[in-house]
């Protein structure tokens, strides 16, 4: 995951918690977060990773968590952002604030699961919007998601956030795959 990010200025540390292979028990628990109606899973992930990643000392000078955000329709589809819940757990381990309210997704337009590289980075250009820099400024943020395959959706998010006055961005992900 790291040659997707280390080229990025403000990016300082990158991880995945788990190698995410199609059809394992993990993509089960994948699958049933994302689609399945389980945010609790999401929750329960969070917290495992946030114990282990301690360990790793991963949240070190963290200041804030920022879930990358959902489109509107796909939330209410949904009912929740798996990304806001794995950051949700992470918080009952760490203490670390959640900031929602700074980055907004500009739509939905389609699944990342089956395009290729370079379709997924058209798919998710300027997607994100910085809405209010205020609890990101002079902070270290780690960026939090589901899966990462391309590092498309991270990087895109990260384009709307790196020029915040002082920011400092980290990320991780539930999991990492080959696309």
């Amino acid at each position: 995951m790291a040659q997707h990010f280390w080229h990025i200025t403000p990016v300082k540390q990158a991880a995945a918690f788990i190698y995410y292979e199609p059809h394992s028990e993990m993509a089960q628990i994948v699958y049933k977060l994302k689609y399945g109606g389980r945010p609790d899973i999401g929750e329960d992930m969070g917290r495992l990773m946030g114990v282990e990643m301690s360990y790793a000392r991963y949240f070190d000078n963290i200041d804030a968590l920022v879930p990358v955000p959902l489109a509107k329709n796909r939330l209410h589809q949904r009912g929740y952002n798996q990304s806001e819940e794995l950051a949700r757990g992470i918080q009952q381990k760490t203490g670390i604030p959640i900031v929602t309210k700074a980055i907004a997704r500009r739509d939905f337009r389609q699944s990342q699961t089956k395009l290729r590289r370079q379709e997924r980075q058209e798919n998710v250009k300027d997607i994100f919007l910085l809405k209010d820099d205020a609890e990101l400024k002079n902070k270290h943020v780690l960026l939090i998601d589901d899966i990462c395959t391309t590092g498309a959706t991270l990087i895109a998010c990260i384009d709307a956030i790196k020029h915040v006055e002082g920011i400092s961005i980290s990320v991780l992900t539930f999991g990492f795959t080959k696309s």
